[in-house]
């Protein structure tokens, strides 16, 4: 019986947090505590799957669609930016962010991208700025972070908390 409860709790965490501006991160803790040290690792890699698949998501949603949910939704300038980033390459696109961003941000932020991104999903409430599902998902739209990148930048950046777990037993 437990078995199946802590496997549904498990399977709902990485729907939840693969979705934006879900705090599922909670769903995790309530894990770690209930489980201890052994469920350290498990909560890790789940974090790593749905965060993993946010991203997916994000790189293969077409930008025409979002293009087009952003217009619908009013947000004209998100949607011209979208419009106007859709036929860009990687080099393009950070030569245009650093364009369009404000000076004293932009050198920070796409310079320093990785630890930029490490930084928000490590942001307490940072649902209300997405939520790693959804900081996962705007990271694979914007395409200027590979997959494999991604994937190393996750497992360093969401390793604390479980670590702290494994090592302290909760």
């Amino acid at each position: 019986m437990l078995n199946s409860i802590v496997l549904g709790a498990i399977f709902l965490y990485i729907l939840l947090m693969a979705i934006p501006f879900m705090p599922a991160i909670e769903i995790g803790l309530a894990l770690m505590l209930m489980l201890g040290s052994k469920g350290a690792l498990l909560v890790y890699l789940c974090t790593l799957a749905a965060l993993s698949i946010s991203f997916i998501v994000g790189r293969t949603i077409p930008p025409r669609l979002v293009y087009r949910l952003l217009k619908w939704l009013h947000l004209d300038k998100a949607s011209t930016l979208v419009q106007q980033l859709e036929p860009l390459n990687q080099q393009e696109r950070l030569k245009f962010l650093n364009d369009k961003m404000p000076a004293k941000a932009a050198p920070l932020l796409l310079n320093y991208r990785y630890l930029a991104i490490a930084a928000a999903l490590n942001l307490p409430g940072n649902a209300l700025i997405g939520g790693g599902g959804g900081i996962s998902l705007v990271v694979g739209m914007s395409k200027i972070v590979p997959f494999h990148a991604f994937i190393l930048l996750l497992a360093i950046a969401i390793a604390p908390v479980p670590l702290w777990f494994y090592l302290f037993g909760g």
